[in-house]
C-alpha cells in the first residue's frame, strides 16, 4: 500500500507541480472548448491523455524506445502551441468537431508528454523488474490530478459564462491566447539546434 501511495502521489504531483506548468497549460487548451455539462467528454479527454502518456512512459521505461530528451522537451510546448492555435482559429465554429479534434490531440500529444517524464520515472523505479504496477499507480495519480485541473477549468468557464456573461468564444480565445504566449516562450527557451 505504501508503494501505491508513493507512485500515486508522484503522478499527482507531476501534474499539479506549478513549477512544471506545461502539463497544466496543455490541459487548459484541451478543456477550454468544453462546457460543464459535457463532463463525459472531458473524462474521456483526460483518460485518453493519460493512456497516451502512459504508453510512451512504459515503452521508455522498458527500454523499447529512446528519443533525445532535447527534442521531446521542445515538442511539449509545440503540442501546447498547436492546440491553442487550433482553438483560436476555430473559436467561432460549432464546438462538436473541435471537441473531437481535441480528443485526438489528447491521445497523440499524450504520447509526446509521456516521453518528457520518462527519464525521471526510470530513475524512480530504478532496476525494478516489475515496472508495470508503478506505471499503473503513477497513471492513476496523473488521472486524478488531471481531473482536478479540468474540473477547475470547467467551473471557472461556467462561472464566467453564466454569471459574468463572457461568451464561450471569448473564453476560448482569451485562455488559448494566454497559453499560446507561454508556449512560445517555452519553445524559444527549449530550442535544441
Amino acid at each position: 500500500m505504501n508503494e501505491f501511495i508513493l507512485y500515486f502521489k508522484m503522478g499527482l504531483n507531476h501534474v499539479l507541480d506549478f513549477s512544471a506548468y506545461d502539463h497544466i497549460l496543455f490541459l487548459i487548451v484541451l478543456a477550454v472548448v468544453f462546457s460543464f455539462n459535457q463532463w463525459r467528454k472531458v473524462f474521456w479527454l483526460v483518460t485518453l491523455f493519460t493512456i497516451g502518456h502512459s504508453v510512451t512512459l512504459a515503452l521508455s521505461a522498458y527500454g523499447i524506445i529512446k528519443i533525445k530528451m532535447e527534442l521531446i522537451e521542445f515538442l511539449i510546448p509545440v503540442t501546447i502551441f498547436i492546440t491553442g492555435v487550433f482553438n483560436v482559429f476555430t473559436a467561432k465554429k460549432s464546438s462538436s468537431g473541435k471537441e473531437n479534434t481535441n480528443l485526438v490531440f489528447a491521445v497523440f500529444f499524450g504520447l509526446i508528454h509521456g516521453l518528457g517524464f520518462s527519464n525521471y520515472f526510470k530513475m524512480m523505479v530504478g532496476k525494478e523488474e516489475d515496472k508495470l504496477m508503478p506505471l499503473l499507480e503513477f497513471a492513476l495519480g496523473i488521472e486524478a490530478a488531471q481531473i482536478i485541473i479540468v474540473l477547475g477549468i470547467l467551473i471557472i468557464g461556467t462561472i464566467l459564462q453564466n454569471f459574468f456573461r463572457v461568451t464561450k468564444r471569448d473564453w476560448i480565445l482569451v485562455c488559448s491566447s494566454i497559453v499560446i504566449g507561454f508556449a512560445i516562450q517555452m519553445m524559444l527557451s527549449r530550442v535544441f539546434w
